[in-house]
């Protein structure tokens, strides 16, 4: 656990921000894939096994931008 967020904390923001925004996003027409998978999630759709790893694969870059986040206010209210 040390291991992963020393990794974390290493992690430039910028890089985060990019990898959410670029990837998590990608392709952006004609409309973001992780909205696409997300509303067929609502929508009770999402049964391939390619869209729910499609799913989890835009989710990833997403998921490492808020735990960044979350670590840097953690930090910063810590100290």
């Amino acid at each position: 656990m040390t291991r992963a967020l020393s990794l974390l904390d290493r992690l430039p923001l910028s890089m985060a921000l990019i990898l959410g925004l670029g990837l998590g996003l990608s392709p952006f027409l004609p409309e973001p894939h992780l909205w696409e998978k997300l509303k067929m999630l609502a929508a009770g759709t999402l049964t391939r096994p390619l869209d729910i790893f499609d799913l989890f694969f835009h989710a990833i870059p997403f998921a490492l931008l808020l735990a960044k986040l979350a670590r840097m206010a953690w930090r910063s209210w810590a100290q």
